[in-house]
């Protein structure tokens, strides 16, 4: 009986360029692309990408057939179309945590007024993967699927914060601590010392640290083990979250992720 290949083929471990598609490897680096920047026209995608037209039309195209992307008329602006967002809303179903979390994410946006945000870490960065947006003419917007650094994000230094130390030093090497604003931290020594803090008061605090003029409040989200898997915000001018505001918003944004993980079945340690 011939047993079927499960998993990786024999050669998978040969690191060789054989193992990659590159036509696949160009049409994802191409939708990626499309995705960071919605609203441009061949020309503009090809000088960004450095591929040839025919093959940045060629892969355009495949992806237009599988919903991919779609392009906008008049004009011939491309956009990431609904069957990118069909495929990524398969990796938010791998979790219990978006679904629970959008009923008190809902509730902290009436409670504070600003907007609410779930995000998890990928790839040592913050993922946001989910909003509740505030009424507000002015207000924080994070689209799913934005990313952001950990050492300047409310979400990030909540995760930061219970994460044991030798993975903080393994994500701060390899990311280092890019300066945003005249208030991010880049200091290691720094960001323990706010990192002790966030964990002694129950939640972390990015203030105007990835852009002027703006405040994010954020707890962590704990797992059956007690480990942070997500973290729950709370973002918006700083006009209207004042450091002053923190702890009353701080309190709530805590209860709220609380509430997560405890619906998740998680423990918070």
């Amino acid at each position: 009986m011939v047993q079927k290949t499960r998993g990786r083929p024999k050669a998978f471990h040969d690191k060789t360029d054989q193992n990659t598609v590159q036509a696949l490897d160009r049409g994802l680096q191409i939708l990626s692309h499309v995705a960071a920047h919605p609203g441009r026209t061949l020309s503009e995608i090809t000088e960004a990408t450095g591929e040839a037209v025919a093959t940045v039309f060629r892969a355009l195209v495949t992806l237009q057939g599988h919903d991919m992307v779609e392009v906008e008329d008049p004009g011939q602006f491309w956009h990431v179309g609904p069957g990118a967002f069909r495929i990524g809303s398969a990796f938010l179903r791998r979790t219990k945590v978006v679904e629970r979390a959008r009923q008190p994410m809902e509730t902290l946006m009436r409670e504070t007024g600003e907007t609410a945000n779930l995000g998890i870490e990928v790839g040592d960065e913050v993922m946001f993967v989910a909003q509740v947006e505030a009424h507000e003419a002015i207000r924080a917007f994070f689209p799913p699927g934005t990313k952001g650094p950990m050492h300047s994000s409310g979400i990030g230094k909540a995760l930061l914060a219970w994460y044991p130390e030798d993975r903080v030093q393994a994500i701060l090497a390899r990311k280092g601590l890019e300066k945003f604003t005249t208030l991010t931290i880049t200091s290691e020594s720094s960001l323990m010392r706010d990192l002790a803090h966030t964990r002694d008061r129950g939640f972390a605090i990015d203030d105007q640290e990835r852009a002027e003029g703006m405040r994010c409040i954020a707890a962590p989200i704990f797992n059956a083990h007690g480990e942070p898997v997500a973290g729950l915000s709370v973002s918006g001018p700083a006009f209207r979250v004042g450091l002053s505001d923190a702890t009353r918003i701080g309190a709530q944004v805590r209860a709220a992720a609380d509430k997560v993980t405890e619906a998740t079945g998680g423990v918070r340690p």
